[in-house]
């Protein structure tokens, strides 16, 4: 069932250390980086800016920025909860997290995105790098 708009809540805060793990879990990317929860609220706490997205008090949405405030910021772990998904409840959480950006006049706001995501993101104005485009990763 969708929720109302009055029924979603965005706060400017972390969420509660268990409640965002049971969020996180039901992204399955945990089995790549074998996080403790502890570990991951630490990881949290080094974030720039946090939304936290509830309904009736639950968390179901949730998105961060890392960031040094005046030239990048990285958006990151953007999450919505499988039951609220396909209810324009991530482009909530993303027009937050890039108006956050843009009125701080970060000059370069960039993100991580599977290739099932990239229409998501490119609706937004996001491009993606050319193959040859600069960048790299270490796993």
């Amino acid at each position: 069932m969708k929720p109302t708009e009055n029924e979603i809540e965005l706060i400017e805060q972390l969420p509660g250390e268990d409640e965002y793990w049971q969020l996180f879990e039901t992204t399955g990317w945990n089995e790549n980086y074998q996080l403790k929860k502890e570990e991951l609220n630490k990881a949290l706490e080094q974030s720039w800016y946090c939304i936290s997205m509830y309904n009736n008090n639950k968390l179901i949405g949730f998105g961060r920025i890392i960031s040094d405030g005046i030239h990048h910021a990285f958006i990151v772990d953007l999450i919505i909860h499988p039951n609220f998904r396909g209810q324009g409840l991530g482009s909530k959480v993303l027009e937050k997290l890039i108006n956050k950006c843009k009125s701080s006049n970060i000059r370069d706001i960039q993100l991580f995105s599977t290739k099932d995501k990239f229409e998501f993101y490119e609706k937004f104005g996001f491009k993606k790098r050319a193959d040859n485009a600069p960048g790299m990763q270490l796993r």
